[in-house]
């Protein structure tokens, strides 16, 4: 079977640039799918996809002409419905070989197959592989139908009757096999052999290519277009790093892998320039300037080695003019009102106090059923103030101030200008804002720190005020949508609870506060006005017990090791989890460690069923050797361990109870706990219960049970 590269172009008006690079690969995957699975493409068959502004295009390598003839065995019907009793063939076997091009000749050929409880008839025939032109159709009309497009438009055709739905208007289509064209068609177009290069850049119009694999080079020389998104975007790094180095003092453009790709999404062949706006406006918060220069020019900022924002910046321009001057002047004009508005919103900000937009929060509405964030601040900022004193050292009331103060200042920044503008910037003006103000730099950068962690492996609040009133934003958030029923349902989370959820553990757990996670809960269900929230606490709990799971688990341990560490002791302080959980796996790692887990095991389910034990034990009702050497063991090694435990070495207290599986397996082999003599079992259920206790302070080990 001969092959030949293939090469397919869909000439289009400007792609939406936020969807481009998923357009590309979408189209050259569904394509070169759909031409694997009708036999057309070789084993070693390659796809390299392209995206421009104006273009999706595929080259597929070792295409065939026409697919290979394929053997088929259909099944037609029962033996019993298609042949008649004296094996002639019935009507309706008759009708259905006609359906398939055959007679009655083909009736001797047919076999006879089990089928299930029944036999049933099968014929064999050869189906002739499909052509490269009813393939390639089908697979076209295919990817073109699978496009990831959020919203399709309708537009009329040269004919000016007929309509097309796509995501832009299309006009023109080429598909090459080697050199010969490949005749199809798509969206009101037929397929040839040329193109369109740049809008004002190129050498020819149109571009005709020679071949399915001159595409990429020709469109580079005729049609000024670098065809590839990811030659494309490669360059633009390339010339990002070139510019900001003949600029000098150490600056370089401010690394965004999303603006990179929306450039590369808005030009065909790439030229970076510098340009520059007045000094003057660094006196405005930089996150301000880099955003705007950034979400409404596209331009990349250039940063200095410190980090400190530089008035130059540089511009991907679509044109190469030999006198650039033109665009990098056009450039600097369009930035400066976007930056003198910046400027304007700053000034006016600082007119007025965060302290005096607290009001203005009332007329802000957070949720129908839970009031403005007027209420809502109220609610944080007791939530707030109640775990500043749960952490306050000595009885210092110093933090539980400052996080009540943050707390009531951390939303005022929405009721800005600046934040109006730019809701991106919130917390982030907050903070400039309070400073301006004159409060303390901790109660300053809790206000911006507040809405941390927002994503997976964020960094956390850089001080423990901000800790505070991040908790408590995102307590009241959970207890809210808890409590009127806004719960997260399957992959659905429209009020992100799930990410508050994981901000809650992971503050708990690497900052490592003192707090019960459960006490925290129904802190924040007390903040709410009686009769407002359902009663959602226990399921606020599991909901933030899985989380904590799922947090564990990422860090590399298992089911076991994770259930081991959460459920010890009523599930104790997740400060203490990473320790415990590095105990539980040293424990494991024990020649000990099955049997004192299977042990543990066995003694949880007999206390269960024992119910209300007392972890209480009379020597003088020890009878059976073998008890009395297990209550002489526990009174040696459970005080070493114990006191282990109290100075936070975990790891050493369960190697120190590992010594208890001797005396422990020879109790369970030498005594029967349930005794009929009441206080004989009392007793030895007293010396489980204590024994219980001792080994499950730093994990429950009957987690670890297989």
């Amino acid at each position: 079977m001969t092959t030949k590269n293939l090469l397919v172009e869909l000439f289009v008006e400007e792609l939406p640039p936020k969807a481009l690079k998923k357009l590309g690969e979408a189209f050259a995957g569904v394509l070169f799918e759909q031409l694997k699975a009708q036999g057309l493409t070789a084993a070693d068959s390659a796809l390299t996809s392209f995206a421009s502004p104006r273009r999706l295009a595929a080259h597929i390598t070792a295409v065939a002409a026409q697919g290979a003839d394929k053997a088929v065995s259909q099944k037609l019907m029962p033996v019993a419905v298609g042949l008649d009793a004296a094996g002639s063939a019935t009507p309706a076997l008759l009708k259905k070989l006609q359906a398939l091009g055959a007679d009655a000749s083909a009736v001797a050929g047919l076999k006879k197959i089990m089928d299930g409880k029944a036999e049933a008839l099968f014929y064999d025939s050869t189906v002739t592989g499909a052509t490269l032109a009813e393939g390639l159709q089908k697979a076209l009309l295919e990817a073109i139908a699978k496009l990831p497009i959020p919203k399709v438009m309708t537009y009329q055709l040269a004919d000016g009757w007929s309509d097309v739905k796509f995501v832009r208007p299309a006009h023109g289509l080429v598909a090459l096999h080697g050199s010969d064209v490949v005749a199809i068609e798509a969206l009101g177009l037929r397929a040839g052999n040329s193109t369109r290069g740049h809008r004002f850049e190129a050498a020819v119009d149109p571009v005709v290519l020679k071949d399915a694999d001159s595409y990429a080079a020709t469109l580079a020389k005729d049609g000024a277009v670098i065809a590839s998104f990811a030659e494309r975007r490669a360059e633009i790094e390339k010339q990002l790093a070139a510019a900001a180095a003949k600029v000098g003092g150490g600056v370089k453009a401010i690394d965004d892998d999303a603006l990179l790709d929306e450039v590369t999404a808005l030009v065909e062949r790439p030229n970076v320039l510098v340009c520059e706006f007045e000094k003057e406006f660094l006196g405005v918060p930089q996150e301000c300037l880099i955003l705007t220069m950034k979400a409404n020019q596209k331009y990349f900022p250039l940063l200095e080695a410190s980090g400190k924002l530089s008035n130059k910046f540089l511009v991907v321009s679509n044109i190469s003019p030999a006198d650039a001057s033109a665009v990098i002047q056009g450039n600097e004009r369009v930035v400066r009102p976007r930056l003198a508005d910046a400027k304007f919103f700053f000034d006016q900000d600082r007119k007025k106090t965060l302290a005096s937009r607290v009001v203005g929060l009332d007329k802000v509405v957070y949720h129908n059923k839970l009031g403005s964030q007027g209420e809502r601040i109220a609610r944080v900022s007791r939530i707030a103030t109640d775990i500043g004193m749960l952490l306050a050292v000595d009885g210092d009331s110093g933090l539980a101030m400052h996080a009540q103060k943050a707390a009531e200042l951390a939303k005022t920044d929405l009721v800005t200008d600046m934040v109006g503008e730019f809701p991106e910037l919130q917390g982030t003006m907050g903070r400039y804002y309070a400073l301006n103000d004159g409060l303390p730099s901790d109660i300053a950068d809790a206000i911006e720190d507040h809405y941390k962690p927002r994503f997976a492996g964020d960094e956390l609040p850089r001080n423990q005020v901000g800790v505070i009133v991040a908790l408590a934003d995102k307590l009241e958030t959970l207890v809210g949508m808890f409590g009127i029923g806004n719960l997260p349902t399957g992959d659905k989370d429209p009020f992100a609870l799930r990410r508050h959820a994981l901000g809650v553990v992971r503050m708990l757990i690497e900052r490592e506060l003192p707090l019960q996670f459960h006490e925290i809960t129904r802190l924040a269900f007390g903040a709410f006005p009686a009769g407002l929230l359902q009663d959602k606490a226990v399921e606020l709990d599991e909901f933030l017990i899985e989380r904590l799971k799922g947090y564990l688990r990422e860090g590399g341990y298992s089911v076991a090791e994770v259930d081991a560490a959460i459920y010890a002791q009523k599930l104790g302080l997740w400060s203490t989890l990473p320790k415990r959980l590095a105990a539980v796996r040293t424990f494991a790692a024990l020649p000990e460690a099955p049997a004192l887990a299977a042990a543990n095991k066995r003694i949880s389910n007999i206390l269960k069923k024992a119910d209300g034990v007392d972890a209480h034990v009379s020597e003088l009702l020890l009878q059976e050797p073998a008890e009395k050497a297990l209550h002489a063991a526990m009174k040696q090694v459970a005080p070493q361990a114990s006191a282990q435990f109290d100075a936070g070495d975990y790891a050493a207290s369960l190697q120190t109870l590992a010594a208890l599986r001797d005396p422990v397996d020879a109790f369970f082999e030498g005594v029967m706990v349930n005794a009929e003599q009441t206080d004989l079992r009392l007793n030895r259920l007293g010396l489980l219960a204590t024994l219980h206790a001792a080994m499950n302070r730093v994990a429950d080990l009957s987690r670890l049970a297989t």
